[in-house]
């Protein structure tokens, strides 16, 4: 008929109250579902690098004849599952940066009792973010941050196991060999054995003094803050 109004469209529509809290409930559910699988993921990749060294070092100790090449290719492999592990991670802080966004900008206030949030503009970050989403930290960042959490052990543990397998195998230190017999592997001489763990371990070390540590995922909502986006409402 003439005199129906025309239907309009779903934006001219006005977002009531409890919409908003709808919708953001929901997404901060979707948030974390995505934020578990990333963790669970985590933690099966340094589950793999510690059946690795366990395997492997069983392995290099079993016999005196098995050489301690064993464990430069365990060292090799945890290094595989470290740079595998930290381009997770950079995925997994993704999700979390949002989620910590929203419990601390929506249902922080609610639980105060106070309903502002500590943050101005805080959906407007995460809004920006989910139209155009990016990494909040770096590879090299993210190398750091879990060679600092899980496997500095594991490489401590890899490299007492070397030292321990040359000083032993194929021949005792204390009965008259050497260093340079123990270390060389066939062709290969012992120097440059030497010289590929030294470089293994000299950029792990590398990794942890020279790269700015990540004290919290959501790094880019503090540089945020200290912008002056932080005010109440």
């Amino acid at each position: 008929m003439a005199n129906e109004p025309e239907p309009r469209s779903f934006e001219e529509y006005p977002l009531t109250r409890s919409e908003y809290i709808s919708a953001l409930v929901h997404l901060y559910r979707g948030e974390l579902s995505r934020t578990n699988v990333w963790r669970m993921r985590l933690d099966t990749t340094t589950n793999w690098a510690i059946l690795t060294t366990m395997g492997l070092l069983s392995y290099a100790f079993g016999a005196p004849g098995n050489s301690h090449v064993i464990l430069i290719v365990a060292m090799v492999m945890v290094s595989n599952f470290l740079l595998l592990e930290a381009r997770r991670y950079r995925v997994c802080d993704v999700w979390t940066s949002r989620l910590r966004m929203i419990e601390e900008n929506f249902y922080g206030p609610i639980l105060r009792r106070d309903l502002r949030s500590p943050m101005v503009r805080w959906g407007e970050l995460v809004a920006g973010d989910l139209l155009e989403p990016r990494y909040k930290i770096t590879y090299l960042q993210a190398l750091r941050a879990r060679l600092r959490r899980n496997y500095v052990a594991l490489y401590a543990l890899l490299l007492f196991a070397w030292l321990t397998k040359v000083a032993i195998h194929p021949a005792s230190l204390a009965n008259g060999g050497t260093v340079a017999r123990n270390l060389a592997l066939g062709p290969i001489p012992w120097w440059l054995v030497a010289l590929v763990v030294a470089v293994v371990y000299g950029t792990l070390l590398a990794l942890l003094l020279a790269v700015a540590p990540v004290d919290h995922p959501e790094s880019e909502w503090e540089a945020a803050r200290q912008m002056g986006l932080g005010e109440h409402l």
